[in-house]
C-alpha cells in the first residue's frame, strides 16, 4: 500500500461551489484510476481539511499525480482554492488494525 495524505486550508475567498464541482470530479477519476484503494476526507473545527487516499503502490499514486486532469485542477487549487497546503507520501505505512467482534459487549 502506499499511502498520500493532504492537508489544507482554503483561501478566505474560495468559490465553494466550484471547488466543490472540481473535488467531486477529482474523487470520481480516482476511483477509476488503476491501483485506487479508498479515499477519505475530514475537516477539522478551525477549517483544516485533511484527505487520506491508499493506492496499491507507489507507481499507482505516481500515475494518479501525472494525471492530465488532474494536474490542471492542482494548478486550478494552488491559484484559485488554497491559501496553504502539504502532501506527505509514505510508502509502506506501518499499519495496525482493531475490530471488535460482533455481539461482544461492554460492561
Amino acid at each position: 500500500m502506499f499511502l498520500v495524505v493532504f492537508r489544507n486550508r482554503k483561501r478566505p475567498d474560495v468559490d465553494a461551489e466550484a471547488y466543490g464541482r472540481d473535488a467531486d470530479r477529482m474523487e470520481a477519476l480516482a476511483r477509476a484510476q488503476p491501483g485506487f484503494l479508498a479515499f477519505k476526507s475530514y475537516t477539522a473545527g478551525d477549517g483544516e481539511v485533511v484527505a487520506i487516499s491508499e493506492w496499491a503502490d507507489e507507481a499507482a499514486a505516481q500515475a494518479w499525480r501525472r494525471n492530465v486532469e488532474h494536474a490542471a485542477v492542482q494548478a486550478k487549487g494552488r491559484a484559485d482554492y488554497y491559501a496553504d497546503y502539504t502532501m506527505f507520501a509514505c510508502p509502506e505505512p506501518r499499519v495496525r488494525s482493531y475490530r471488535r467482534a460482533a455481539g461482544v459487549e461492554r460492561s
